[in-house]
């Protein structure tokens, strides 16, 4: 199976499914949990800022330095980083250990990963591909495989209430969670130790281009319109991570943890399927207007949840969104692969992913802001329309800038 993927591909895709396992009941239950242990909203937020703002620190590490230390050596460090962040949240619930927690490991808590591993394994992830025209197959398989694992890991979200029903104290109830996090990074670790020298920058390119932040003129040109335009997207996208709507189902309509796991579970295996829908969509009618063409409808329903009268409809409404909202992770992953040379994609998506997370860190905060104001439903209403005016922006600015295999579309 996935006999045009090299076994250095299949090692990122074990990575990432791992990472996301955990980052499934994680995303759901953190907040849950500062609150438990007597945060204030205002504080949650800043808790759930400073996870962005590792992403925003590591992601720009990744772009200079990755292919001057080792693209192999940097996910090593990440994933120790990762574990690093675990123990703490297992051994104290101090708020400052916490924030520090926060800024040096990679805790995601978005529902679709933002991490600094990201840029490097979708700069690593084409040098894989035995046959270039699986590259958008490829992209969608490695997202689909990340939210299937992801919707697995959000099922554990319930254990705490399990554990607090059978006496156990609330905040040690979630303990168990953070010690899987923790083993996450170690075993990621692991399987990065086996990746070979393939997927290095070659000598060749690494002479041509000394600096690996360094990009063409032409490329600088894209990059810099595609940085800016996902940015707002992902400060739009901030409104709505899913620890934030997660705390709003629990605030508005009293869900209990394992109601959310559910409902988090079914939305993230409609989402991993409908990252091969759009890969194949995408072969058909192209990138772009497979990334606006799904993500308009999406975002119309994400302020439709805001005006939900209970929690059924809140939920059919959620599910729907969740069936289109991130048919453009991977097409825009190809995207950006496809404009752009070999030894630029580190860069490229360094700088974009960082554009994303600075954004995205800001927003949570907002949010946090809003809810505790008694504007519960804000995050939605705002969230949804600035990410409409950015798919009206994407298409006005990029309908004719197309990848050499679509040439033809």
């Amino acid at each position: 199976m996935l006999d045009w993927l090299s076994l250095d591909g299949k090692l990122i895709l074990y990575a990432r499914i791992i990472r996301a396992f955990s980052y499934g009941f994680l995303s759901i239950i953190l907040a849950i949990y500062l609150k438990s242990i007597g945060l204030s909203d205002v504080m949650i937020g800043l808790v759930i800022s400073a996870t962005l703002v590792n992403s925003i620190i590591f992601t720009m590490f990744a772009s200079f330095y990755a292919d001057r230390i080792g693209r192999k050596k940097i996910l090593i460090l990440y994933a120790v980083m990762m574990a690093v962040s675990g123990a703490i949240f297992l051994v104290t619930d101090n708020y400052v250990a916490l924030i520090v927690a926060a800024l040096i490991g990679t805790v995601n808590v978005t529902g679709a990963e933002t991490s600094a591993f990201l840029s490097l394994e979708q700069g690593i992830l084409p040098k894989t591909i035995r046959n270039i025209r699986k590259q958008n197959t490829a992209f969608g398989f490695y997202n689909m495989a990340a939210m299937l694992s992801m919707s697995g890991g959000a099922l554990l979200a319930g254990l705490p209430s399990i554990l607090q029903s059978l006496a156990v104290e609330a905040t040690d109830s979630f303990r168990m969670l953070f010690l899987l996090y923790m083993l996450a990074g170690i075993a990621a670790a692991v399987i990065y130790c086996f990746l070979s020298r393939e997927i290095e920058l070659t000598e060749k390119n690494a002479k041509d281009k000394p600096s690996a932040i360094n990009l063409s003129p032409q490329s600088k040109k894209i990059v810099t319109k595609l940085a800016a335009l996902f940015s707002l997207d992902s400060f739009a996208g901030g409104f709505v991570l899913q620890s934030i709507v997660s705390f709003w189902f629990f605030t508005r309509f009293d869900v209990t943890l394992s109601d959310l796991s559910m409902v988090f579970s079914i939305a993230g295996v409609l989402t991993a399927f409908s990252f091969i829908v759009a890969t194949k969509l995408a072969d058909r009618i192209g990138l772009i207007n497979t990334m606006v063409f799904t993500h308009i409808p999406s975002n119309a329903l994400m302020i439709f949840i805001a005006f939900a009268p209970t929690f059924q409809i809140a939920f059919l409404l959620y599910l729907a969104r969740m069936g289109m909202s991130q048919m453009d992770v991977p097409t825009r992953q190809s995207y950006l692969a496809s404009v752009v040379k070999d030894e630029e994609r580190i860069a490229a998506a360094g700088i974009t992913n960082t554009s994303r997370n600075i954004t995205q860190a800001v927003s949570p905060s907002i949010a946090g802001v809003l809810i505790q104001s008694l504007l519960l439903s804000a995050p939605f209403v705002l969230g949804g329309t600035l990410k409409i005016i950015y798919d009206v922006l994407l298409y006005s600015n990029f309908k004719k800038i197309k990848p050499e295999h679509e040439q033809d579309k």
